[in-house]
């Protein structure tokens, strides 16, 4: 009971200097971490920042050439190198299939005043296209994308759908001489690059001249536009207006599958954390857009002049071009509600506006442009990116842990790692990063093995201390069990010594008798003198002043010796001994000490007679046997009830005894066993135990010292 409070009171007292150790530990721990992750955190969100201004700056780029374009670009034919110019060519947006740095284009376009939509793929006069050297299938093509761009703003509102009949007035009126105009135009053929050559050349040989005025013949054909045609522009100053009312009318219809931003529900506390302040990437003031002038010159009424240069190789009628100043505004862009981005501006020439730009798919464009930058950079392997127009998340790139694209607002919860708004035209479009998995940084890994090192020291560590305190306190114990046994085994001796020889010396012992109690002191005096033995030669090896003289002696010396030692002791214990070893074996030859040898089988033997008191066959065997490999085998056996199992390697065990101390039946100290297994260790032999049927074995292994002759 005293040893198992004392237990008790260690694992508490460990239990709480633990608690003394980790709680501070991981406080320090958790602040580093936090510390750690905050700067890891900064360090995603500069990154994020940059990835942001880069995006921004590319947008730019593709403004800008966008911004660049003249005015007679969005013409299908335009005047190269100004009013001085010797040659006619073809508008660069009049390639197809379409070219263009901006992902995600379909097609330019543009709208005159009345309404009237146009593109540069095809000439003012479709019937002029096999002059231009335009082949009938490509035709074909450039007309379907022409009725699709026309098709999107239709449904758009933002252009009136085309009325054939209009057009076909709007044609005679230019050209009415159709037997002119088809002989002008012939037929398309292989031929048409090689007509598209002629034309230039015979242009270039023609004179030009300057008219700053209007067509005449254009302006006696316009007529006042209809509502409905005005309505085109109404339409796109609408797009240029606020879009909160729009907002907050989308708010209620928007079938976004991603949601909206507050949909995202991300968590911001990050955002809170002071961190140096940078502003949403927006145009420097003095970068800003504004309005810009420029000359341009056009040919006027091109698809007549050509068929009057193409009809009389004598006539050098000259081919009217026209020079005026346009006032062009910065573009603007905005998303349709038929899903496709419109990038427009506005020009004003001669006192009339015309709205000249482009069509965007809006998938193809957001994908094209920001997730070739995301995943490049090192944001895409803990981070998504979700891209929003006035509020909708309109596309997600998740983390490249996923490496797919996200389809709903519960899969992008996160933390809120940056969140900024585009310059203009897409000012309303915003980049929003939020975190998956933010790594540590780089004294993470560090500071996590510093951590697991730590805990495993302390743990090491309270669990050593633990241990070493159970052995303490066992060792005390046992200690005390050791003083009660020795007291026990000193005073019973001496006692039993004392009153025969008070007996012997009274004369009260009979002549008879008297041999008896003669043998019984000595018996008593041998059992005392192996315990006083036992108890120094501990002392002695506790002190590391235990001295081991091996010499080389043969193993029949060694058994001669050995019996004259146990012979007596067996006897006087009521038990017969049965010696057994052949003579190969006697002859060879082992170094140990001979004391220390015989002091080993007398511990041996008297264990054997002690646990085996009651056994029906009161015998102890010695064997020795010869072994492969050069060593010599020693046995010391008795027929008694053997040892338990889970007692085999404790009986060596300093003090143990396999009995309570209250209830043992068997006398002892429990040094007999430790005391044989340090003196065979100082010989170098092995010693071991083995249960036999009946009874249990004691086995000592020496090594040969001298090859059998």
């Amino acid at each position: 009971m005293f040893a198992a409070r004392n237990i008790k009171r260690l694992r508490l007292g460990l239990l709480l200097f633990f608690i003394a150790l980790a709680v501070p530990t991981a406080l320090l721990v958790g602040q580093a971490y936090r510390q750690l992750k905050w700067e890891a955190f900064h360090q995603h969100r500069v990154m994020a920042e940059e990835l942001a201004a880069r995006s921004d700056r590319k947008l730019q780029q593709l403004f800008n050439a966008e911004e660049s374009r003249s005015f007679t670009d969005y013409s299908f034919l335009n005047v190269a190198g100004g009013t001085e110019a010797s040659f006619i060519q073809r508008s660069p947006l009049s390639a197809f299939p379409v070219k263009g740095e901006i992902p995600g284009l379909l097609g330019y376009f543009q709208i005159d005043t009345e309404g009237d939509f146009t593109t540069p793929l095809l000439p003012q006069h479709e019937d002029a296209s096999a002059l231009y050297g335009i082949p009938a299938d490509e035709r074909e093509h450039r007309l379907q994308l022409q009725a699709r761009l026309q098709d999107i703003l239709s449904k758009n509102r933002l252009v009136s759908a085309k009325r054939e009949g209009t057009e076909r007035v709007r044609s005679r009126k230019i050209a009415p001489d159709e037997s002119l105009r088809q002989k002008a135009m012939p037929a398309p053929s292989s031929q048409g690059v090689e007509a598209e050559d002629e034309v230039i050349a015979e242009l270039a040989t023609r004179p030009f001249y300057q008219d700053n005025e209007p067509d005449k013949d254009a302006t006696a054909m316009t007529a006042p536009p209809p509502v409905e045609e005005v309505t085109s522009q109404v339409a796109f100053d609408r797009l240029s207006e606020s879009p909160s009312t729009q907002q907050e009318e989308k708010k209620e219809s928007s079938q976004n599958p991603l949601g909206r931003i507050e949909d995202l529900k991300l968590d911001s506390r990050y955002q809170s954390a002071p961190a140096p302040e940078k502003s949403t990437p927006t145009m420097p003031a003095s970068k800003r857009r504004t309005m810009r002038k420029e000359s341009n010159v056009l040919p006027v009424d091109e698809p007549a002049s050509v068929a009057v240069l193409r009809d009389s190789d004598t006539t050098r009628t000259p081919v009217r071009i026209t020079t005026f100043q346009s006032e062009i505004d910065p573009f603007e862009m905005r998303l349709l509600d038929s899903g496709h981005f419109v990038l427009f501006r506005k020009v004003w020439r001669n006192g009339q506006r015309y709205i000249q730009g482009a069509l965007i798919e809006r998938e193809a464009f957001l994908r094209g442009l920001f997730e070739p930058l995301f995943r490049e950079t090192a944001l895409s392997q803990m981070s998504d990116l979700a891209i929003a127009y006035r509020g909708d998340i309109f596309t997600a790139f998740a983390s490249r842990a996923s490496q797919r694209y996200l389809s709903s607002s519960d899969e992008m919860e996160g933390t809120l790692l940056y969140q900024g708004r585009l310059s203009a035209p897409l000012s309303e479009m915003e980049l929003i990063f939020s975190i998956k998995h933010l790594p540590a940084g780089p004294g993470g890994s560090l500071l996590a093995w510093l951590t697991a090192i730590l805990l495993l020291v302390l743990c090491g560590g309270l669990l050593l201390l633990y241990r070493l305190g159970v052995g303490q306190l066992t060792l005390a114990r046992q200690q005390q069990d050791f003083v009660s046994a020795v007291s026990h085994e000193l005073k019973t001796p001496l006692t039993s010594i004392r009153m025969y020889g008070e007996m012997l010396r009274e004369g009260w012992a009979s002549e008879e008798k008297k041999r008896s109690y003669y043998d019984f002191i000595y018996t008593e005096s041998e059992r005392l003198s192996r315990l006083i033995n036992n108890v120094l030669q501990l002392a002695r090896m506790r002190r590391n002043e235990q001295q081991i003289d091996l010499h080389p002696i043969s193993v029949g010396e060694l058994l001669d010796i050995l019996h004259s030692k146990v012979s007596s002791q067996i006897e006087q214990a009521g038990f017969t001994l049965h010696l057994e070893c052949d003579e190969q074996t006697r002859a060879s030859v082992i170094a140990v000490d001979a004391d220390s040898f015989t002091q080993i089988i007398i511990n041996l033997v008297d264990n054997a007679i002690k646990f085996s008191a009651k056994a029906e066959r009161r015998q102890i065997d010695i064997g020795c046997q010869y072994q492969s490999k050069g060593r010599i085998l020693f046995t010391v056996r008795d027929h008694g009830p053997g040892v338990a199992r889970d007692q085999m390697k404790k009986i060596f065990t300093l003090f143990y005894r396999s009995e309570n101390e209250l209830t043992r039946e068997t006398v002892g100290t429990g040094i007999g066993l430790a005391l044989v297994r340090q003196l065979a260790s100082a010989m170098h032999a092995e010693v071991d135990i083995l249960n036999r049927e009946p009874g249990a074995e004691f086995r000592l292994i020496f090594p040969v010292a001298v090859a059998d002759h």
